[in-house]
């Protein structure tokens, strides 16, 4: 298995090696194994390449890209969907449904808090407090009922 793991240009300059240093010898009672040697490392990277067909432009290396590749060939049939799409179609619609969104997401988060008011109080044995925090949470869900009712057709 000589075969590294980076293609060597055949062009490029061998890289240079370096000097290899005689290993001091151990004093063992086991038989002696050689050690592996080294796998050569893969040369620097150099933007650019020893051949010189590689450094063209990319539209001298792949003369079958044109620039108008795409929206002027004519081989070109359909391109896709029309003008506009995956845009709004009714801003004002959008923008409505926004704002009831943000409006019911305020009423659920205030729901929340206030369950967990309510529930706080039921524990600590403050029933009076926690009928209020009960009628403040029926309260928002009819908002939000309200909310909905308000423009059948969107729905």
């Amino acid at each position: 298995m000589t075969e590294s793991a980076f293609p060597r240009d055949p062009e490029a300059p061998e890289p240079v090696k370096p000097p290899v240093t005689p290993a001091a010898p151990e004093v063992s009672r086991s038989p002696v194994t050689p050690a592996a040697p080294e796998a050569p490392r893969p040369p620097a990277y150099t933007p650019g390449s020893a051949q010189p067909r590689l450094n063209r432009p990319v539209h001298e290396r792949y003369p079958q890209i044109r620039p108008t590749s795409g929206y002027g060939d004519p081989r070109i049939r359909h391109t896709g969907p029309g003008p506009g799409a995956g845009t709004e179609q009714e801003p004002e619609r959008s923008s409505k449904l926004s704002a009831r969104l943000t409006l019911a997401l305020t009423v659920v988060i205030g729901q929340l808090w206030g369950l967990t008011i309510v529930v706080d109080e039921w524990m600590a044995g403050n029933t009076g407090t926690a009928w209020w925090g009960a009628g403040f949470l029926v309260l928002s869900f009819l908002v939000v009922l309200g909310l909905w009712m308000i423009d059948p057709k969107d729905r």
